[in-house]
This record gives C-alpha cells, sequence and structure tokens, in this order.
C-alpha cells in the first residue's frame, strides 16, 4: 500500500525538482534482503521522515543515498549524481549526521572541525567559524570534545555535515538521547536548514518530532509500505470521527444515536462514544440534537484526532500480517 500524492498536493510538488530518485532499489546482505525494490523521488527543499522498525532498512536506504555503500539491484541519483558510479563527487554535495558521530576528543571542537574541513575544497577557516556559531559552540570552540555533554556533541556533528554547505542532509536520529532542551535546539536548527532551500531526510524513532518536521513520511518494512504528508495518510486511511462526551451513557442515548440514517458506526469508550456517519460536517449538529434529545448530559464534543503514532502502527501492523 504506496499512497502518493492527490489534489493539491500532486499540483504543488509536480512544480518542484526532484533532487533525489531511486529506481528499483535493492540490497541483500547474503539471504537477507534489507531493501526491496525501492522506488521514489524526494523534492529539493523537501523534508522527508523516514519510520520504521529497527532492521526495516532505514540505515540501509540511508547509507546507500549517501554513497557508502552501492545496491545490490537498481540504482539512485542525489543531485544529479549515480551514489554507485559518483560517490566521491555525491560527498561533496551531501551532509551525513550519523546517530553515534565520532570525534578526536583530545582535540577541541574547533579542531576537529578543521580536520575534517580539510576533505572539502572550502575556506575550512571561514567555514569551521560559521558553523561554530552557528551551531551555539563559539565560546567553547577551543574546549576538548571529551569535555561536551551529548547535546553540544550532537550540535558539533551537525556543524560537521554543514561545513561544505550540501544541498542534501542525512540526519539518523539527530536528537536521540538528548535532554528536552537540547533536543528542541536541534529541531530549530534542522527547520533553519529547511528554511535555506535542504533537502533533508531524517530518521527516527520520535513520531512527534517527525510529525512537526517532516513535509512527507516514508515508512519502511524493508520495503516502501508508504509515503505522503501525514495529512493525506490520515484522510486515506481513518474516517472523521466525532468524540461525544457524556457524563453517563445511557442504553437511550446510545440506541436513539444509533437510529440515525446517516450514522454508520458507534463505539462505546467510558462516558465516551465514538461516532462515524456520512456528511461528517452536515450531520454533526444532528447528532448532539439526538443525545439532548435522548436525555444525554453533554459535556463535551470534538474530532477524534488520529496522530501520526497511529497511522505508523496500522501500517507496520499490515505489512506484518501479510
Amino acid at each position: 500500500m504506496i499512497f502518493g500524492c492527490s489534489g493539491s498536493t500532486w499540483d504543488r510538488m509536480i512544480e518542484m525538482t526532484p533532487i533525489v530518485e531511486t529506481h528499483d532499489l535493492s540490497k541483500r546482505f547474503g539471504d537477507v534482503i534489507a531493501v526491496q525494490s525501492l522506488s521514489m523521488s524526494v523534492e529539493e527543499g523537501e523534508i522527508l521522515g523516514l519510520l520504521g522498525p529497527n532492521g526495516a532498512g532505514k540505515t540501509t536506504t540511508t547509507r546507500i543515498l549517501s554513497g557508502m555503500i552501492d545496491p545490490s539491484d537498481g540504482y539512485a541519483e542525489v543531485a544529479g549524481f549515480r551514489t554507485d558510479m559518483e560517490a566521491e563527487s555525491l560527498h561533496e554535495v551531501i551532509g551525513l549526521l550519523t546517530e553515534t558521530p565520532g570525534f578526536y576528543e583530545r582535540f577541541s571542537a574547533r579542531e576537529n572541525l578543521l580536520y575534517f574541513a580539510g576533505f572539502y575544497d572550502i575556506d575550512a577557516e571561514k567555514q569551521v567559524d560559521k558553523y561554530l556559531e552557528t551551531m551555539g559552540l563559539w565560546d567553547r570552540r577551543e574546549d576538548r570534545v571529551g569535555t561536551y555533554s551529548r547535546g553540544m556533541k550532537k550540535r558539533l556533528a551537525l556543524a560537521r555535515s554543514m561545513l561544505s554547505e550540501p544541498e542534501v542532509l542525512f540526519l539518523d536520529e539527530p536528537t536521540s538521547g538528548l535532554d528536552p532542551e537540547s533536543a528542541r535546539g536541534v529541531r530549530e536548527l534542522i527547520l533553519k536548514f529547511k528554511g535555506e532551500g535542504r533537502t533533508i531526510f531524517l530518521a527516527t524513532h520520535n513520531l512527534e518530532e517527525a510529525e512537526e518536521l517532516c513535509d512527507r513520511i516514508a515508512v519502511f518494512q524493508n520495503r516502501l509500505v508508504a509515503i505522503d504528508r501525514p495529512e493525506d495518510l490520515r484522510s486515506h486511511m481513518f474516517r472523521r470521527q466525532v468524540v461525544v462526551e457524556l457524563e453517563s451513557v445511557t442504553e437511550a442515548v446510545a440506541s436513539g444515536i444509533e437510529e440515525l440514517s446517516f450514522i454508520t458506526s458507534i463505539e462505546r469508550d467510558g462516558n465516551r462514544l465514538i461516532v462515524e456517519m456520512d456528511d461528517f460536517d452536515k450531520n454533526r449538529p444532528a447528532l448532539v440534537r439526538r443525545t439532548v434529545e435522548k436525555g444525554g448530559n453533554v459535556i463535551s464534543v470534538f474530532e477524534k484526532e488520529h496522530k501520526l503514532e497511529d497511522i505508523y502502527l496500522r501500517l507496520v501492523r499490515e505489512e506484518a500480517g501479510k
């Protein structure tokens, strides 16, 4: 089940330029299929969230797209470069943040960045100083990295990934293990990079983070299960539901609502009734009137919100049950 774009989403995206394209991309490690027949495109300036359980193929996909490993079948193009044939050129236009970035702990932050900047044809001192300031590390630039907190190391790793000002960023669990304040700071930096027009791949297990940051999400289970905007996935997968919260749910209220011709389903949850119906906006007032007529003491009426977690779990469970 792979959802694409529909309506205004499609109209918006066809005006954009794909910067990443994969064509029947597969990767096997012996008898294990890590990625299977992946075909997708990612638009310039988009944040794409890669979601899936451990071992679903997210990291393998990232490693292929960043030119670290070659696919077993198919191919991918990133910023105009074949990842399996032009890795050296590719590395000039991408940035990579791994979940556990490594540094020379006995060197200062500035010394570390100057070393890594030497791999690029850039003004090393200018770029290093720029991103030490951008990441809020300027005052600690001469301190040994071994004295840095985990959050500071993540920001230093982001600085390293940005030295060449890449067109495409691959971020693997950029906020894992961070305290809330540090995580918020990293998320703000990611949005800043998006505002500069960069394309970002965000692999994360933090579904709230994915919903906050990502334009689209791609759910993996060794293959691409679904890719779309969260709001479009919701409309594809869930019917709109209204929740009627009452002081108590009586049989008279429940049966009275069931008698309405536009009701398609009704579910009891404690002192709440969760109702699906035809023509949601038109019939919601009639639902409330019938509830009151049947003696229901209404506390609140609201539309049920399906979070990204609901979407993700349904997709993964359906895929696992095939």
